[in-house]
């Protein structure tokens, strides 16, 4: 039974394609960690490990998440479905084939991590977890993610609410508290303070990055704590794995259901009432916002206003609140860095709006003979894609603008610096949002291209910064946001906004025309006639 699945997705051209880029990938970004970590092993081996994770659960999404995800949309799931083959027997199926994948990728990289065995700066156990750990926990966060997308509204409301409690409790026991923890718990009974006291610890402990952070600190790690912890972390990864798999197994034929066979409900004419003058920007926001992505937001969201207090507050900051996580902000960049970040994941629904339409192309060009029928031209396809670009992203911005303002009253940036990183910033996703388009209109699944803007970029602004040549840094758009935080604006560092500006004026106009252009072919070869465009 596994066979066919496994051929296909070694054959199918796009997720061939998929599966190479992500090796690639993968290879270059450890390539380079590598090579940084011969040149200064000693701190650069936690930061290795700390990329290595977050590649990991970043590869397992792309390869395991996202094709699960998308298996129920399609329609022609269904004849699948019917089959003798069990639905539960299709879920097994795709997802060791992602799994198998993303053990692929992993693997790749494993020659260039020998190179620092040979060197003496890693040993076999540690070139193990290097591969173990992003493997099991990529593939974690993978099926969780896909877990969420196949659960009942009524399971995500009820996440959400526990999601919203864990984010609070977060920002106030690690935030908030931080090395101050103790004096706050001392306040309680200490039956109840000791025991909340060593949950806190283990959580602190106990999780994939501490676990990387320990391992490879080279004054405090004792061996045998350091393979305890990994054991035990590693164990609890693989047993959550397990329980989302088999959650999954149970939960595709269901949500193959609800998003096909759901009944009209009352609320249908309400809903129909908010369309207004433009209803394809009204269908591309309603669409994006079944996965909001709320959670990030909210996490963002409070660590920002808190950060921002924070700034303001500056030497008037109470001594019983804890400063640790601020000041770690501030040795990695600050809020500068912080305000670049949080610009750049306002971007990330602009760069890739291939799968805003739908899944695959049958489905889309479905889907889009039905809108094509109307009185459509460009601009609408335009204005749509900007509506839901726009809502996806626009908490990251407001977040964004809450730190500048707080940067602007606190002192750490002059009005002019905050107005130059702003511009900027408006520059990044503007032209985010039109490489997006482009890659659309012309139905490129620009998948790579999108991570090209929203890694790519970032990364080549952070090494022309660390290489000591700033100004050249801030041609490129991220650049541009962060270098006017962190000095004031010059003649030398206008050319790059300006460049990155003009060109997104140039390809918007060449892209609307040539969406027109299209509209037209396709009237003509299908209808015969076409619609007054203007």
């Amino acid at each position: 039974m596994l066979a066919p699945f496994f051929s296909l997705a070694m054959a199918a051209p796009g997720r061939q394609a998929a599966f190479r880029r992500a090796s690639v990938g993968h290879l270059v970004f450890v390539a380079a960690g590598v090579g940084v970590a011969v040149a200064s092993p000693a701190p650069v081996l936690q930061m290795l490990g700390y990329g290595l994770l977050a590649a990991g659960i970043v590869e397992g999404a792309v390869l395991v998440g996202w094709r699960l995800a998308q298996l129920p949309k399609s329609q022609a799931l269904e004849f699948l479905l019917t089959s003798p083959i069990h639905p539960r027997r299709v879920f097994l199926a795709e997802a060791l084939v992602g799994l198998a994948r993303l053990l692929l990728v992993q693997l790749a990289a494993v020659p260039l991590l020998m190179l620092l065995w040979f060197r003496g700066l890693v040993g076999p156990l540690d070139v193990a977890l290097l591969i173990a750990m992003p493997f099991i926990w990529g593939a974690t966060a993978a099926l969780g993610l896909t877990v969420w997308a196949y659960e009942t509204r009524l399971v995500k409301r009820v996440g959400e609410v526990i999601t919203g409690l864990g984010i609070l409790t977060y920002l106030t026991v690690g935030v908030l508290a931080g090395e101050r923890l103790r004096e706050w718990l001392d306040v309680l009974p200490s039956a109840l303070s000791d025991p909340l006291f060593e949950v806190f610890k283990a959580l602190h402990r106990y999780n994939p990055f501490a676990v990387m952070q320990f391992w490879f600190d080279p004054v405090n790690v004792v061996p045998v704590v350091a393979r305890e912890r990994a054991a035990v972390v590693d164990g609890c990864g693989i047993v959550a794995a397990l329980l989302l798999f088999v959650r999954g197994m149970f939960r595709l034929k269901g949500h193959f259901h609800d998003r096909h066979y759901r009944p009209i409900t009352d609320t249908r004419s309400v809903q129909t009432e908010r369309i207004g003058e433009r209803p394809l920007s009204w269908w591309a926001v309603r669409r994006v916002l079944e996965y909001s992505g709320r959670v990030n937001i909210w996490l963002a969201g409070g660590f920002g206003a808190l950060y921002a207090t924070y700034l303001l507050a500056g030497d008037h900051w109470p001594p019983w609140l804890g400063r640790a996580v601020f000041l770690i902000f501030e040795r990695m960049g600050g809020a500068p860095a912080l305000v670049t970040g949080l610009v750049v994941l306002s971007a990330v629904p602009a760069a890739f709006q291939y799968g805003l339409w739908d899944a695959t192309v049958q489905d889309r060009c479905r889907r889009l003979e039905l809108l094509l029928l109307t009185n459509l031209d460009g601009t609408d396809y335009w204005h749509a894609s900007l509506a839901a670009a726009w809502r996806r992203g626009r908490g990251y911005m407001f977040v964004a603008v809450v730190l500048w303002l707080a940067m602007a009253a606190s002192g750490r940036a002059t009005p002019g610096q905050v107005a130059a990183s702003v511009a900027a910033g408006v520059v990044l996703w503007g032209f985010s949002f039109v490489i997006g388009f482009r890659a659309f209109s012309r139905g490129m699944q620009a998948n790579g291209l999108g991570i090209l803007l929203t890694v790519g970029l970032p990364l080549l602004a952070a090494a022309a910064f660390q290489a000591g040549v700033p100004m050249l840094a801030a041609l490129v758009p991220p650049g541009a946001v962060y270098i006017a935080l962190t000095r004031p604006p010059t003649l030398v560092w206008l050319p790059g906004p300006l460049l990155v500006g003009g060109m997104t004026l140039w390809m918007a106009r060449r892209v609307i025309r040539r969406c027109e252009g299209d509209l037209r072919s396709w009237y003509d070869r299908n209808l015969g006639t076409q619609p007054a465009i203007a």
